[in-house]
């Protein structure tokens, strides 16, 4: 990666394309300027002409170099990528489950088109979903439709209509639009509070981070982190009295930190402050949360599950790639239905499912065979219970202690 890092600067620093622009246009305005010339005196064309020849050579002679240097920049460049990504074959793909459910496919590449805001392409996968389906069934007259409405029921979600889902990504894309692009944080909040009992069963805090960003907006004179002023603060102090009243029983301490803020607005920097009134991710931070919340009341993950898979797939490559070459070298073959035959170490936010293997079995337990907890602590899969019990009393294999299957509970993960 150091040599790919190595020539990516290289090509940075002999890039030159704003001297070659200017070359070009500095031809262009040689050229012009000579059939200006000519029209105005056609008399002088072939003086024109000759003095025009040398600046001109000149021109496309810099401009020739600067290609040369960024095509040899790239083509190293493209030799160390080549050096590091091998082209490899795929691992096969003769146990593809998910071979016969292109539904699923079609599912997961629609609502990742939708979750990115790409209304536009996603309507156009759609309607190409529903030729494809019209054309298997040319024996119905109403193929078209039905296809159609197949297409479109690739949407719902937790019986909400793809009407209703695609009216609910306008809403939330339309909200970020005016939390980044406007700093406006009104449509979120406004959204919030219509939302509010929703929000509260889950334990939600959305409202008063967007309330107390729009404080802190004020309080800066409403721009982003550019000092307060005594205007701001007047708004900001009006703003809280307008608005915190509902906070209070839950948010004490943390009002209580922007109204102390008062205090030290001459030198905020050096307040203990300074963290809330001057956070440079603030605004990200607020939109991501807001994203996953509008996400959850929808009933779905806050990031694309396209985009995980995707992710995932591409980490776990190598590690496939490698196990196919052993099991050729020896040949063995895959046997494992359900799993993966090795571990594959992926970062903690992609970790979605505990996994428990049985310390006695050493296999993972399903939800035909969970993990149970004996009286003492102790948790062993349900197969491996009812093998050491027998229906009968029987000892735990890590400790003295003794219980009977009866007292042992399912454990949920």
């Amino acid at each position: 990666m150091d040599l790919v890092q190595k020539e990516h600067e290289r090509l940075s620093k002999k890039l030159k394309s704003s001297q070659s622009i200017r070359n070009v246009q500095n031809a262009i305005d040689l050229l012009q300027a000579a059939r200006d010339k000519i029209a105005s005196d056609p008399n002088q064309a072939s003086i024109t002409l000759a003095k025009l020849q040398n600046p001109i050579k000149s021109s496309f002679d810099a401009i020739n170099d600067n290609l040369k240097e960024t095509h040899s920049g790239l083509n190293k460049y493209s030799k160390s990528l080549d050096k590091l990504f091998k082209d490899r074959p795929l691992p096969s793909t003769e146990h593809d489950v998910l071979a016969s459910q292109d539904h699923l496919i079609n599912r997961a590449i629609a609502m990742h088109l939708l979750r990115e805001g790409q209304f536009s392409v996603a309507s156009a996968f759609l309607s190409e979903i529903t030729e494809k389906k019209a054309a298997r069934k040319q024996q119905e007259n109403d193929s078209h439709t039905n296809a159609m409405d197949q297409a479109a029921t690739l949407l719902d979600i937790d019986e909400v209509p793809s009407s209703e889902v695609r009216k609910q990504f306008h809403t939330m894309y339309y909200i970020l639009h005016e939390l980044k692009e406007n700093n406006n944080l009104l449509p979120a909040i406004q959204w919030s509070r219509d939302n509010k009992d929703a929000l509260e069963a889950r334990g939600s805090n959305l409202e008063f981070e967007l309330c107390r960003l729009q404080f802190v907006w004020l309080f800066h004179g409403g721009h982003e982190q550019r000092g307060p002023t005594p205007e701001g603060r007047h708004a900001a102090l009006e703003y809280a009295r307008q608005e915190f009243q509902v906070f209070l029983s839950r948010y004490l301490r943390e009002i209580q930190q922007l109204m102390g803020a008062m205090a030290f607005c001459p030198n905020l920097q050096d307040s203990p402050y300074r963290n809330i009134f001057n956070n440079p991710s603030a605004w990200a931070d607020v939109s991501h949360s807001f994203t996953r919340e509008f996400c959850s009341l929808l009933g779905l993950s806050p990031d694309s599950p396209l985009y995980i898979a995707a992710t995932a797939g591409a980490i776990a490559l190598p590690t496939l790639l490698k196990l196919q070459t052993i099991m050729k070298a020896k040949r063995t073959e895959w046997t494992t239905e359900h799993e993966l035959p090795v571990e594959i170490p992926l970062p903690p936010s992609y970790l979605f499912h505990s996994i428990f293997v049985c310390p006695v079995s050493k296999e993972q337990t399903t939800d035909e065979n969970p993990p149970m907890m004996m009286p003492c602590g102790h948790v062993i899969a349900e197969e491996s219970l009812k093998r050491l019990c027998k229906n009968t009393r029987f000892k735990c294999p890590y400790c003295p202690n003794e219980s009977h299957p009866r007292d042992a509970r399912k454990v949920f993960l």
